[in-house]
């Protein structure tokens, strides 16, 4: 999982290319559908921009607490790995553990949901990267070397992000998530159109990088920018490697 939970925060792996994203964009009704038809019930009377005004606020205000909730979550698991109690994260959180548990039925669901979410925030990050002006095979890629290498000189960051990922390998349920994600990289890779031979070492070498900063005991900038470079000009060669 890189390391950028990132809102960039994830994931938690992006595909512009290549994979639909996943969503709302099919099927919506035309917004003057029923336009001509009076309100009913509780709505009767009522001036329309004052109709449901509650209603959004409701749903920010639920968003906001499950978000509040998962970022507490990365948060206290990074420091006292998966076995931290529920209580601990809602304190963290700034809500009552009935609060969360509204939300997530038990610290497994919770950890699971933190999972796909470190997973989705990748995915936006990457596909927020690719260069609109780039239509050459390999971009996504590209894009995917630039977002795991952003955060690689802030020691902080990585060691956070690496103590998350190592709590949540051990959750039930989180490998079938990690399975999952690593599939779509696989199919949005392939529509990407680069060779998998450079696309299997840059991925590799780009997610490795964060694993090299602690083993040499710290990041060396300049050795990170050098590489970065280096696998950026690896996607933009043809054919498998000789």
């Amino acid at each position: 999982m890189p390391p950028k939970d990132r809102d960039t925060g994830a994931p938690p792996r992006g595909r512009d290319a290549g994979v639909p994203p996943r969503g709302r964009d099919a099927g919506v009704p035309p917004k003057d559908r029923d336009a001509g038809a009076p309100p009913r019930g509780r709505d009767a009377g009522v001036p329309p921009k004052d109709r449901d005004a509650g209603a959004p606020l409701k749903g920010r205000d639920t968003a906001r607490t499950r978000r509040a909730v998962l970022d507490a979550a990365a948060r206290t698991v990074a420091r006292q790995g998966a076995g931290v109690s529920l209580d601990v994260i809602a304190r963290e959180a700034g809500v009552s553990k009935s609060g969360l548990l509204h939300h997530f039925r038990s610290r497994d669901e919770l950890l699971r949901a933190l999972t796909q979410d470190q997973v989705d925030r990748f995915v936006a990050d990457v596909r927020a990267a690719v260069d609109p002006a780039d239509h050459a095979p390999g971009r996504l890629v590209r894009a995917y070397v630039k977002v795991i290498f952003e955060d690689l000189d802030d020691e902080a960051v990585v060691s956070e992000h690496l103590l998350l990922a190592a709590a949540l390998s051990t959750v039930p349920g989180v490998a079938g998530i990690l399975q999952e994600d690593a599939r779509q990289w696989e199919s949005a890779f392939t529509a990407d159109g680069l060779h998998p031979d450079r696309v299997l070492l840059i991925t590799k070498a780009a997610d490795g990088a964060s694993l090299a900063t602690l083993y040499e005991g710290g990041s060396n900038p300049a050795a990170l920018e050098r590489t970065r470079d280096l696998l950026l000009s690896l996607s933009r060669g043809e054919g498998p490697f000789t």
